[in-house]
């Protein structure tokens, strides 16, 4: 399988004012997939413009036609399965099946506390987590579904006609933990990483490739546990979070470089984020389309 590359647009542009250009120009610039972050606000743009995901996805849906859409990721801090099958379900139709559900943990950032609640330990996360993938995936294949859990539950939850993608569209689960990475192997049709976090600061571009394929690793084990192939799981690396931060956008050899590493270790997906003047994902405009239009067929 060739790399595909992929882009995250985050959702800080108003829809008649930026918003639209760039989810039709990922398109024309051949993009596999475009995704956006699903938070309430994140980081230094806490103070800014930021819109809600679901909704950007609908209207990138109507203004595309061939590329696929997602989030990067999603997560129970302030979402219930529930109300979010409906949500999928509805987004998957609009956009005639191209939808694809990153979902994750989430984290102690603005949407851990938006909604009133003290910010959940790691393990909370985790439990929470593990109870809501296995109920989001039967409300996304089972027409009526009645479930009472720890944290989530469902009461004749209806969800006809289902999603135009079947069983379901696919979920990208982000996990680098144990826990995780065995609901990746269960419940994933992908898996995600943005490497180890520990390493941001003061690690070295090899010192993260190491990193991730000690992750890798992991997954191909918690597959092993349940009979599963690895090779059937896609590998999504979301970029801009390793060591070489913004380097491998500097340039065409660059961004090849860096893909090809990661290509070794078996990562089927790159995804860069799109350029931000004045942001930590500040980068020249040409590059990043040369390296969209050129790159792939270089990897394939």
């Amino acid at each position: 399988m060739s790399l595909r590359l992929s882009t995250v647009i985050l959702p800080h542009l108003r829809w008649h004012e930026g918003g639209r250009a760039a989810w039709q120009r990922a398109e024309e610039l051949g993009f596999h997939t475009a995704f956006t972050y699903d938070h309430l606000s994140w980081r230094t743009f806490r103070d800014g413009p930021w819109f809600g995901a679901l909704p950007t996805l609908t209207a990138a849906a109507a203004a595309t036609d061939r590329l696929r859409l997602g989030t990067l990721v999603t997560s129970p801090n302030f979402r219930h399965p529930v109300t979010l099958a409906k949500e999928l379900i509805t987004l998957d139709d609009i956009s005639a099946g191209r939808i694809t559900l990153g979902i994750g943990a989430g984290g102690t950032g603005f949407d851990a506390t938006a909604l009133g609640q003290e910010p959940w330990t790691p393990r909370e996360r985790a439990d929470r987590l593990a109870e809501f993938v296995p109920l989001l995936d039967r409300l996304l294949t089972e027409d009526s579904v009645t479930s009472e859990g720890t944290f989530y539950s469902a009461h004749e939850a209806r969800n006809i006609p289902g999603c135009v993608q079947r069983p379901r569209l696919p979920f990208a689960v982000a996990a680098t933990g144990p826990r995780g990475l065995a609901l990746a192997a269960r419940h994933g049709q992908a898996w995600v990483t943005t490497g180890d976090p520990k390493l941001y600061e003061t690690g070295t571009p090899e010192q993260s490739v190491q990193a991730i394929r000690a992750q890798a690793g992991k997954l191909a084990d918690a597959c092993e546990a349940i009979g599963r192939d690895v090779a059937g799981l896609d590998k999504i690396l979301l970029t801009g979070f390793t060591p070489d931060r913004g380097r491998p956008l500097e340039s065409l050899d660059a961004f090849v470089d860096f893909a090809g590493r990661h290509a070794e270790l078996g990562f089927t997906e790159i995804v860069v984020h799109w350029p931000i003047p004045d942001s930590d994902f500040a980068a020249d405009e040409k590059v990043f389309e040369r390296i969209a239009m050129e790159a792939p067929a270089q990897l394939g």
